[in-house]
């Protein structure tokens, strides 16, 4: 644990950062005012990029990546390395090695990383090995919390954390919303170390005294920028504000828009910066290919490539929810036997229908971005984007569901006439073109786009002004 945390305030640049005790002031401020503002996005990924190459320590580290070092080499115990052999895991990732020998001394970190990337385990094993060391919690005050800002993410850390902790007595405890608080307030009750949870639930159960995290040791902040997009902004304030002053603290995203920069600036220590986020990387594994199609016709060419290509397994993403169900009745009428996950699905239904998935009892499974946070099935071949994504970093999400555990992967593209931008967006984003595909039977009667400027800089439509992002954030939950 750091020292004197709370009284230390940072000056970087000439300029004065607050710490955590100054944000809790502020904060409390702005949430009695109602007034928290919501900056335009943008993504300053470069400058995090820059600094990181100007980091002998962080050059050092990906040298350590071509010489393949092990999990063992990066000061983990006996009952972890038993744990990770358990699960076939021999050598870390990037974002592994150098995240971990940071978190084990107790240091903050931001750290951009995109899914599958191995993150899970980047802020997890850090914390498994730290409290292994110290004795049983004998109360129900948690010593470590990770948020996470949908329900199959959650889910899916947390049975992670099980794997990794296998060979420990730490006990931990899932919250989410969608299913009833009993068990997890039960399991509360047997004095977990370590709770996983979602921003609403959680706050819930603090409200309902079943919960204190007055005394976190550890806070991960997972997903931060979806948390922003799904309006859980206010939320993981409210929550910053109830932790201890001197508590280690890890974010972790994909992107890092202003709002999560300011609040980086605000509530970490002196932050090691942490990026392996490279979009280009996806073209190694995964071939991605984009038809030109009218909207009405989106239905027949996916219905044409399930019964023409050789798709083991495929996720097929919609933009809505309304749209998703039709997918999928549609689909079952022909007896293409498939699931839908979405926002108004019960937590139980969503289980249940990624059960099916990945024993192979289903082939295809229709969802949308939100409700497909977390999804982790190892031999997903296919991914089709039915409804283009309106944010090109979202296409890295979806994509990033195949392609994994060394394997190649698929992904097909549906573009309509007024979803050309976004292609151009994700064009920009990856720094390459899509595979054109012509010669399908639903081929637009629009001329093809101009080939994308890939010089161009790309500007994330998270950057939308503050009026647009507000109408979005207030319906994001409801659509999705």
């Amino acid at each position: 644990m750091k020292n004197n945390k709370a009284a230390k305030t940072k000056v970087e640049n000439g300029n004065a950062v607050v710490g955590l005790p100054q944000f809790i002031n502020k904060t409390k401020l702005e949430l009695n005012n109602n007034s928290i503002n919501q900056p335009e996005g943008m993504n300053i990924k470069n400058e995090i990029t820059e600094e990181l190459q100007e980091s002998s320590q962080n050059e050092e580290l990906l040298k350590n990546v071509e010489n393949k070092i092990t999990f063992t080499d990066l000061n983990l115990n006996e009952d972890i390395i038993k744990a990770l052999s358990n699960q076939g895991y021999t050598y870390p990732t990037p974002i592994q090695i150098k995240a971990i020998p940071i978190a084990l001394e107790g240091k903050d970190i931001l750290a951009t990383a995109e899914t599958g990337s191995g993150k899970t385990a980047a802020f997890s094993l850090p914390i498994i090995q730290r409290l292994s060391m110290q004795k049983p919690n004998k109360s129900n005050i948690p010593k470590a919390l990770i948020l996470s800002p949908t329900r199959e993410l959650t889910s899916q850390i947390a049975n992670s954390i099980k794997n990794y902790s296998k060979f420990t007595k730490i006990k931990q405890v899932t919250i989410y919303g969608g299913v009833s608080q009993k068990n997890q307030v039960n399991e509360l009750r047997q004095n977990p170390e370590i709770v996983v949870a979602t921003p609403g639930r959680l706050l819930d159960l603090i409200a309902q005294k079943y919960i204190k995290i007055n005394q976190i040791q550890t806070f991960v902040l997972d997903e931060a920028d979806k948390m922003l997009d799904m309006g859980f902004i206010n939320d993981i304030k409210k929550i910053i504000l109830m932790l201890p002053t001197n508590c280690q603290i890890m974010m972790f995203s994909a992107t890092i828009p202003p709002q999560i920069k300011e609040l980086s600036d605000n509530i970490l220590n002196k932050p090691t910066l942490i990026s392996v986020d490279n979009p280009t990387m996806e073209v190694k594994t995964i071939t991605s290919s984009v038809f030109f199609v009218e909207k009405p016709d989106k239905f027949k060419l996916l219905l044409h490539l399930i019964r023409t290509e050789e798709i083991d397994k495929a996720i097929v993403f919609s933009r809505t929810k309304h749209n998703a169900n039709n997918i999928a009745k549609k689909l079952q009428s022909r007896r293409i036997y498939n699931d839908v996950i979405h926002g108004n699905k019960s937590q139980n239904a969503r289980e249940k229908a990624l059960a099916k998935f990945k024993s192979g009892e289903i082939s295809v499974l229709i969802a949308t971005d939100i409700a497909a946070r977390g999804i982790d099935v190892t031999d997903i071949t296919h991914v089709i984007n039915y409804d283009m994504s309106s944010e090109a970093e979202t296409y890295l999400h979806r994509i990033g569901r195949t392609a994994r555990a060394g394997k190649d992967g698929i992904a097909y593209n549906f573009c309509d006439e007024v979803e050309r931008n976004y292609l151009k967006d994700i064009e920009k984003l990856i720094q390459k073109h899509l595979i054109r595909v012509t010669d399908h039977p639903y081929v637009s009667n629009h001329s093809p786009p101009e080939m994308t400027n890939l010089v161009a800089k790309h500007t994330s439509r998270n950057s939308y002004n503050k009026k647009k992002r507000s109408k979005r954030t207030k319906s994001m939950v409801q659509q999705y």
